[in-house]
């Protein structure tokens, strides 16, 4: 005889606690929602569920949750928020499994580290500012047959896929522990350098890419190095890719203001701009 396991009991209903805030530099406040449990839910239909019923758990009527979001399959990243504290897309944040973790419900908050334009609804422009600066598309004046592309050797293809994957999502400036920490630095090294003391735009960057340096290296972080001038790749040189340092600055070499390398294998670079882009 085989026994069969029983399914788990789910509930009725489950609490939706979201942090919600009116606009840009406004206080946030806590909300408190109820909504009745279905199958196969995800945190984008629960969404929408709250603002079908406008009420919160004590009654008081209220406006719908504003949040973004755009493909609801994981590839746009523009759901991106935190879910139980960890960030996430909402489209594949899945209900049935938040609830095996607390039955009770969730909590949605926006990402930390993206100025809030409401609600669950960030500004991540500056990561398509990146983008534009460097041109990261190719440009194409129609759909015609344009022939075969530049030759790519198997090890640049292997590369280059992992960053192709990359959907501008934000999810790894969210979970980085090193980023307020730069960032604040770079804020700190702006404020002190006075621009006026100096004749041109570079030189006041120059000041503060020093003044950002000596506050680095005082931290004595170990995984964490600033100035950093790296060999450049096997397309820019015709060299297979290297990873050695050289000297700072050196003919040929890509120099880097800060290079995290994390524990996990993921290196964090941060290029700090002091020019019309502002500071990043």
């Amino acid at each position: 005889m085989i026994a069969h396991a029983e399914p788990s009991s789910k509930p009725t209903s489950f609490e939706v606690r979201i942090l919600r805030q009116s606009g840009p530099g406004e206080p946030g406040r806590w909300e408190r929602h109820r909504v009745n449990y279905e199958p196969q839910l995800n945190v984008i239909s629960v969404l929408q569920k709250i603002a079908a019923q406008a009420t919160t758990v004590d009654g008081e009527s209220t406006t719908p949750v504003a949040w973004d979001c755009n493909c609801l399959e994981e590839v746009c990243g523009a759901c991106t928020m935190l879910v139980n504290g960890k960030t996430r897309q909402a489209c594949s944040a899945l209900v049935d499994r938040l609830l095996e973790e607390d039955p009770s419900g969730f909590e949605l908050r926006p990402m930390s580290k993206f100025p809030v334009i409401r609600d669950l609804m960030v500004n991540r422009s500056r990561l398509f500012q990146a983008l534009k600066r460097v041109h990261a598309w190719i440009e194409v004046e129609g759909y015609h047959e344009a022939g075969a592309g530049p030759r790519i050797s198997p090890q640049e293809q292997q590369r280059a896929y992992p960053l192709s994957e990359c959907m501008s999502c934000g999810c790894c400036l969210e979970a980085c522990p090193q980023y307020n920490n730069v960032q604040g630095e770079t804020n700190k090294a702006a404020r002190s350098t006075d621009r006026t003391e100096y004749r041109s735009a570079a030189e006041y960057g120059t000041a503060v890419h020093t003044e950002l340096r000596d506050a680095i290296r005082k931290q004595e972080e170990p995984n964490l190095r600033p100035e950093v001038s790296l060999l450049k790749t096997l397309q820019e040189t015709g060299e297979l890719p290297r990873e050695d340092r050289t000297n700072y600055g050196k003919k040929g070499s890509i120099r880097v203001d800060v290079l995290e390398n994390t524990e996990t294998g993921t290196v964090c670079v941060y290029d700090i701009k002091t020019g019309k882009v502002n500071l990043t």
